[in-house]
């Protein structure tokens, strides 16, 4: 089959590989319908993180078909149209029947594969997926296999951590980076009820899509982001910020714009080695911080059946589909942000 593989770093290639195949009695092969390229991949693709093998076949974002099942499963059957989380889910351990799936003891990254132990990706034509009874979710009906993949990450991460930042009713918050996480962060704190919500970005595509979901806007590059959301605040600071960039600089941003008593959701993924704020000044705001991966199946479920129940369209964010042999180029734009691209989606 055809696959996207690692080669190195900012080097991708398209490659015949082989076939997954059928290893454990749980496990399911999975037909890919689509694939994403996520914000996430390029952490490996720039060698921000570092430890994949060459060769392994990237991505960790997908919907298709059962084409095959293990002799253990009872609930899919070949031809269901599924999603999956980007990790495998026992559904049983401690940490699953929790709602923290992403901690799962026997949980895989899709696309890490290390020192020949892992998973492979699913930017390809076929992809296994071990535990696939309680990781794969099939696609209700009213929900297209678009919306179904961005749910199984970008969305369901965007929504944990808008709840993850206690937003509701009357809140203001400030999305910090409007990437599809960011732009899921924005629709996910309309809906729980935010008052105001305020969007930061530097890139106008971004901020145009970022106010057509209806928050206001705020170029950080043109713009004093403290000095807006002092405007916006009675100069307090906003209730959550919900940091969707993964850096030192949004940490530092996300401190600056909270209010005391305040909580910052961090749901970018951070590869720094300390904080850019003190324990003292931490301490001296009563800040709340919570960071980490979402538990994405846990949130999967909720997620699919608020695409069945309102009229909101993930797929808004999806600026490019390409078929999956121009794997190269879609990484090429995607990290490069070139053409306008905010969401790149592969087509078998």
């Amino acid at each position: 089959m055809r696959a996207i593989t690692f080669q190195g770093v900012e080097r991708v290639t398209v490659e015949t590989v082989a076939d997954p195949i059928i290893r454990e009695t749980h496990d399911a092969i999975v037909e890919v319908r689509q694939a994403g390229v996520c914000g996430s991949d390029l952490h490996v693709y720039h060698g921000r993180e570092t430890g994949l093998d060459i060769g392994t076949v990237l991505g960790h974002e997908f919907v298709g078909e059962v084409l095959e099942v293990g002799s253990a499963i009872d609930d899919l059957h070949v031809g269901d149209l599924v999603v999956s989380p980007f990790t495998t889910n026992c559904g049983k351990c401690q940490f699953c029947t929790q709602g923290l799936t992403s901690r799962c003891v026997q949980g895989q990254l899709f696309g890490w594969v290390e020192h020949g132990e892992g998973l492979h990706g699913a930017q390809a034509e076929r992809v296994r997926v071990p535990l696939a009874d309680s990781t794969l979710v099939p696609v209700p009906g009213g929900v297209t296999s678009e919306a179904a993949l961005l749910a199984g990450d970008v969305l369901a991460t965007g929504y944990y951590c808008a709840v993850q930042g206690g937003v509701g009713p009357g809140k203001a918050v400030a999305v910090l980076g409007c990437g599809p996480v960011g732009q899921m962060a924005v629709f996910a704190a309309l809906h729980l009820g935010a008052e105001k919500v305020l969007a930061l970005d530097s890139v106008r595509e971004r901020l145009d899509l970022a106010r057509r979901l209806g928050a206001e806007v705020v170029d950080i590059e043109r713009q004093s982001p403290a000095e807006v959301i002092a405007a916006n605040t009675e100069g307090l600071g906003v209730d959550a910020v919900l940091e969707a960039v993964g850096s030192a600089a949004a940490s530092r941003l996300a401190f600056d714009l909270v209010r005391p008593g305040g909580t910052i959701s961090a749901v970018g993924v951070h590869t720094e080695s300390q904080f850019p704020f003190s324990p003292t000044e931490t301490y001296d705001k009563n800040l709340t911080y919570r960071i980490g991966r979402c538990p994405a199946r846990h949130y999967l479920t909720q997620v699919l059946t608020i695409l069945s129940k309102t009229r909101f369209d993930p797929t808004v964010i999806i600026s490019h589909r390409l078929p999956l042999t121009e794997g190269e180029r879609a990484y090429r734009m995607f990290a490069d942000r070139s053409d306008g691209c905010t969401k790149v989606i592969l087509t078998t």
